[in-house]
């Protein structure tokens, strides 16, 4: 029988990793179509949010203590709940259509619950 958990190797390996990064790369999508003006506002603090979240995971993947990965992986999920609130001021200044707002936000309601989970198993380690 062949192991379905195969072994984690490098922080690109993790689920919760793969599915942040893909929302990074949404965000640096979606960015570039907001007004010129906002590339120091909305645009820019969108996109640090969103790479926040990557960087802090991997980040906490190479520390060796679980509390210090946990202090990591909780900067992240503060970044994604920044993120949150940034789509959200975006939709409501209309630079994102609805299918697209749907679409991102989704993805990061699935990234924010794969992190939690995250969270919870590094913590009952």
């Amino acid at each position: 029988m062949q192991n379905r958990n195969p072994k984690i190797y490098a922080f690109t390996d993790l689920i919760v990793w793969q599915e942040a990064h893909k929302l990074v790369l949404m965000i640096y999508q979606i960015t570039r179509k907001f007004p010129r003006e906002e590339i120091f506002g909305l645009t820019s603090q969108m996109r640090r949010s969103a790479v926040s979240i990557t960087s802090n995971i991997a980040e906490g993947f190479a520390r060796r203590g679980n509390k210090e990965k946990l202090q990591f992986y909780s900067v992240a999920r503060g970044s994604l709940v920044e993120l949150e609130s940034q789509l959200l001021v975006a939709r409501d200044v209309a630079f994102l259509p609805a299918d697209e707002f749907d679409g991102i936000y989704n993805q990061l309601g699935n990234s924010h619950q794969l992190l939690n989970a995250f969270i919870n198993k590094t913590n009952n380690l």
